[in-house]
């Protein structure tokens, strides 16, 4: 079955006044409008405008507790999760209480196998036997009502920081710091849960040491913020910004180093993008497949040599979670065909198969979103006999708030789920699997009232010839940070293929020329210009006119800089 063919339009621009944003080059000012920026102070990106610490309540409650905690020369386990913004957030907050005087730090990650997410009962019995005094979530907690029952029984006090949705009630924690609990003033609400942690660091030095650089961790902040995928409000690219120089001026951890180094990406040029999508997929490849522990531990390293064990290790990970996820698609693709000739697809895809990986799931439900530009849940068997989803929605769905309401329709069906607009998370009994899937495929079809939209890329125009050059290619690359919600440039356009050839079997390597139409209404063509579609398959283009969309990137070989599109989309005409 064919994936749909998505519509190409512009993303709009603005008409305002001309004096915005004047000393803006022109092609980067129309980027800059068509994002939602209207003043060059919202380009300014220092960290004095980052909002206070003190704005996020309850980050003060927890930061005195953290500190008398730690000038008793308490045991504090901070407790994360197993993706990347859980082990960023692990790492720096154990980096950082300890750096401040706390004389026993230590850490624990649930096993996603049999735990699942959150604060289990078991890790608090853990915490507990290991002489711990407080425990202390990260980017985890806010729905972990039986975590925090145990906890009480034990006499253990707990600190939540989360940025999860909350369900109706909150646990009764002794201080919670979260800026999506309703009523909380932060204003910003899309703060990754490293972010969030980073947050309470913060007021926490200042109790204990006003002169501590807080700001020397940013490193993991811009790493588990790009990776969570969360929008890239102000506030975020200030942070993951300091977080990109610190990268590219050699004064990041050894372990980012060393993640990028396995991944073949030089750290003076990273972006957001690099982090996103190279280093943030081995280090999540730990919590998928095995135990995030290792993936922590390379973070924690302070000794390159061995940051690069450990990060060469995620690597092979990451290379067996990629078999496991192809050949979960090819079954997953299979199973729609036969959908497809029984009659058309459901407006909401829900697969289950008792032999997938319960950690590759929610990259399977991500990559058929995608491809099919409907919402996905994509299932497992546990081993508790359990089943397991992961959901990926489109814009036009709060996943997290439509399995609430499925919930609220059937609370017998749901044993727990949670998550954000665009993700979540979820449990239930195997008996009650066929009765869920036709639940959310109607709950599906009701929130779209029966009209299913189709799929689109939006881009920013056309280039003009002169703009395709190796000055705007270093200016576009590191102009943002770009990513979610903050989306990079993508431009589109007719090309000649000069020559074509394959790298690696899948990737695609072009070299184009570029459509010019002139009043004569006769076309003539510029220069040719490198481009690359990545993993676009085995077979060549037949075609000698293509329709691409396309970033304009910085190409380095050995030593030389040249513009290259990255291909995102390409239509043979």
């Amino acid at each position: 079955m064919q994936s749909l063919v998505p519509r190409i339009v512009q993303r709009p621009i603005p008409q305002i006044a001309d004096t915005l944003l004047n000393s803006i080059p022109s092609l980067l000012r129309r980027i800059y409008l068509a994002r939602g920026i209207r003043t060059e102070k919202e380009l300014d990106l220092r960290l004095c405008h980052l909002l206070p610490p003190h704005n996020l309540d309850g980050v003060t409650a927890a930061a005195n507790l953290l500190a008398y905690t730690i000038a008793n020369k308490k045991h504090i386990t901070v407790i994360g999760d197993y993706d990347a913004d859980g082990a960023t957030a692990s790492a720096l907050s154990v980096l950082i209480l300890k750096a401040l005087g706390g004389c026993k730090v230590d850490f624990l990650i649930p096993n996603r196998f049999t735990m699942g997410y959150g604060l289990a009962p078991e890790l608090v019995e853990q915490a507990a036997s290991n002489g711990s005094d407080l425990i202390m979530t990260v980017d985890s907690g806010i729905t972990s009502f039986a975590g925090i029952a145990k906890a009480q029984e034990l006499n253990l006090p707990v600190i939540i920081t989360d940025h999860h949705l909350p369900s109706g009630t909150l646990p009764h924690a002794h201080a919670i710091v979260n800026p999506n609990i309703p009523g909380n003033s932060f204003i910003a609400k899309h703060t990754a849960g490293v972010g969030v942690a980073f947050y309470l660091m913060a007021v926490l030095r200042r109790l204990i040491q006003p002169n501590f650089d807080i700001a020397a961790y940013l490193d993991l902040v811009a790493l588990g913020t790009v990776a969570d995928l969360v929008p890239l409000d102000y506030n975020n690219r200030i942070l993951v910004n300091h977080g990109l120089q610190r990268i590219r001026t050699g004064k990041c951890r050894p372990g980012i180093t060393a993640l990028l180094q396995v991944a073949k990406r030089q750290a003076n040029r990273v972006t957001a993008q690099d982090l996103a999508f190279t280093v943030g997929p081995r280090l999540n490849a730990a919590g998928r497949l095995t135990d995030m522990q290792l993936g922590i531990e390379c973070l924690l390293c302070d000794d390159l040599k061995q940051a690069l064990e450990y990060a060469t290790a995620l690597q092979e990970l990451n290379q067996e979670r990629r078999a496991i996820e192809n050949q979960m698609q090819k079954q997953a693709m299979s199973v729609l065909d036969g959908i497809v000739l029984d009659g058309e697809l459901p407006y909401g895809l829900c697969l289950y198969d008792e032999n997938w990986h319960q950690g590759v799931i929610g990259i399977l439900a991500s990559r058929l979103k995608e491809l099919y530009q409907r919402p996905v849940i994509a299932l497992a068997l546990s081993e508790a006999g359990i089943v397991k989803g992961s959901a990926r929605s489109i814009p036009e769905i709060h996943i997290r708030d439509l399995l609430a309401d499925i919930n609220s329709r059937y609370p017998n069906m749901l044993l727990r789920y949670g998550g954000h607009a665009m993700a979540a998370g979820l449990t239930l009994n195997l008996s009650m699997l066929s009765a869920f899937q036709k639940v959310f495929e109607a709950t599906v079809y009701r929130y779209l009232d029966g009209t299913l939209p189709g799929a689109e890329i939006v881009t920013d125009g056309c280039l003009h010839k002169s703009e395709m050059n190796i000055d705007m290619a270093r200016l576009l690359r590191y102009a943002g940070p770009w990513g979610q919600g903050f989306p990079p440039p993508l431009f589109e356009g007719r090309f000649r293929i000069v020559s074509q050839y394959l790298v690696g079997k899948v990737h695609l390597k072009l070299k184009l020329e570029m459509e010019s139409e002139y009043k004569t209404n006769q076309y003539s063509n510029i220069a040719s210009i490198d481009a690359i579609a990545f993993h676009w398959g085995e077979s060549l283009v037949e075609s000698e006119w293509i329709y691409i969309v396309y970033q304009l990137d910085v190409n380095e070989y050995m030593g030389q800089e040249t513009p290259q599109l990255i291909v995102e989309h390409l239509q043979p005409i």
